[in-house]
């Protein structure tokens, strides 16, 4: 029994089948080149049958396609084969895919046929389909839930019609890894001339278990895995292709099997999907997700620091996506703070450094994500103001409609805290006139007052900037906080200590 795995890429099928995943002609052929790139072994372009558009589109495909198989799939009769092989002969490497449902509920309720019947049908469609393509597919709909002996029966029919491949699909996610890897064994064990058949998965995820479902038949002997790019698919999707194959390259020990997927290519294969089907990915996607290798919590963060296989079991670089992200958060730890402050360019003193780390933590709480920008904006406002005679330490703004505002401002004032409580028209300038009663400055008026967000979302911080001008003398302050009327106070308070410095100085000129 060979070690390799062929991947049998449906997205352009069953993932398509998803609700408002439809793609255009363009699109398929942008995600079949992709999918060669991404080292697949077959694609399944489409259900030719269908429609006009899909028999177009997997025609173009097959045309397209250099390396992998190109298959349509197809009815268990005639008119569909013929459509089918219409579409994949211009392919390099053909093949038409045929089935039937072979469980109870499907025969009964769905085709109205008996066991017998059936039989029958598997053994014309499949020959005739041979008579025309050397590599014929068939696949058992709803396997999982059909008789045992009677499934053994059907496929042995499948494979003396000429049936090269046997797919063996869990087609409504029924199965647990326990039963779906038996009824491989005991289908492989039983039917005459099963070596002569590759045996297939193909996993729907409505248990969550489609992976894991693949990951056992392979175990038990298949040798062709049936999946879809994100795991997109009817429901609740199918079997994600990338979390296959990355499973069976780290798990190389447990799973002695290789595909022929090239990794590097997977997160470029998983975007493009995306952004054509408009199906995003969830965050914490396995292999993909935003997620996947981003850390918070401060123990796994300086666990990564100091070597990155404590906490990931692949590269990001392997699956092609770009380098682990440390993400700076209400969990992050001093560690990973001090990393970034460092790739940002920053040396800042033990005192410096502890109060930028408070001043860090509690932005966290306030914001869900904390980005350069915002580290920026902290520790640029920190520097500025770190020195100054006068800092704000509490704000409080009463505002409305109805008017008039009313702000309450503490100030420390050379170690001293102050405390005023003032009204104005509006909140900005309640705060205003509150600095200007706790440190009088009636000779310097407001020449500039510009609030801007740091980063977008209505959490984000903004950042204020004031010009204050006194007898020729300008000063610039600026300041950073969630909170856009605390932002204004440490920007006008921050404005007001360089104009104090330039106070002094013009003293110390006129003096000399």
């Amino acid at each position: 029994m060979t070690d390799h795995i062929r991947i049998f890429d449906t997205t352009l099928r069953d993932g398509e089948q998803s609700p408002g995943c439809s793609m255009n002609l363009e699109e398929k052929l942008k995600v079949a080149a992709q999918l060669e790139a991404l080292g697949v072994d077959i694609i399944e372009a489409g259900f030719a049958i269908a429609s006009e558009g899909d028999f177009e589109a997997v025609t173009a495909v097959a045309k397209q396609c250099e390396t992998a198989i190109v298959a349509s799939l197809a009815r268990a009769a005639m008119p569909d084969i013929d459509r089918a092989w219409a579409a994949v002969r211009h392919a390099k490497r053909p093949r038409i895919h045929t089935f039937i449902a072979t469980s109870p509920l499907h025969m009964r309720a769905k085709l109205n046929l008996t066991p017998e019947a059936v039989l029958d049908a598997i053994a014309r469609s499949v020959s005739y389909a041979r008579n025309l393509c050397e590599d014929v597919e068939w696949s058992a709909e709803d396997a999982t839930r059909s008789n045992p002996d009677f499934l053994a029966r059907a496929v042995e029919t499948a494979i003396r019609a000429g049936a090269t491949t046997i797919n063996l699909p869990d087609t409504v996610g029924y199965a647990t890894p326990e039963t779906y890897g038996a009824m491989f064994r005991n289908v492989i064990g039983r039917v005459p001339d099963a070596d002569k058949a590759i045996f297939s998965t193909h996993c729907h995820n409505d248990l969550g278990l489609a992976v894991a479902n693949t990951l056992a038949a392979i175990m038990a002997g298949a040798r062709q895995c049936e999946a879809t790019v994100n795991g997109i698919g009817e429901r609740a999707g199918n079997a994600a292709v990338e979390e296959i194959a990355m499973a069976i390259k780290v798990r190389h020990d447990v799973l002695p099997v290789r595909t022929g997927i090239v990794s590097s290519e997977i997160t470029k294969a998983s975007r493009l999907i995306s952004g054509i089907t408009g199906m995003a990915v969830q965050a914490n996607k396995a292999i993909v997700g935003a997620n996947a290798f981003a850390h918070e919590s401060g123990i796994h963060q300086d666990g990564m620091l100091k070597d990155a296989g404590t906490y990931e079991i692949m590269t990001p670089e392997s699956v092609g996506q770009g380098a682990t992200n440390l993400v700076l958060g209400k969990h992050s730890g001093r560690a990973a703070f001090r990393q970034k402050l460092a790739e940002m360019g920053y040396d800042l003193s033990d005192n410096e450094f502890g109060d930028a780390f408070k001043r860090f933590k509690d932005l966290a709480d306030a914001k869900k994500a904390v980005f350069d920008e915002d580290i920026v904006a902290l520790v640029d406002d920190q520097v500025l103001r770190g020195h100054d005679r006068i800092q704000v330490t509490e704000v409080e703004v009463y505002c409305g409609s109805n008017g008039p505002q009313r702000a309450i401002l503490t100030l420390t004032i050379d170690g001293e805290e102050v405390t005023a409580a003032v009204r104005g028209n509006g909140p900005v300038d309640a705060l205003f006139n509150a600095v200007r009663k706790l440190v009088p400055h009636e000779g310097a008026s407001l020449q500039l007052y510009q609030v801007h967000a740091v980063t977008a979302g209505t959490d984000a911080q903004a950042e204020v900037s004031v010009v204050l001008s006194e007898d020729g003398r300008t000063a610039r302050g600026t300041g950073a906080h969630t909170d856009t009327l605390v932002a204004s106070a440490r920007a006008y308070v921050n404005a007001l200590n360089k104009l104090v410095v330039k106070r002094g100085r013009s003293a110390l000129a006129a003096a000399g």
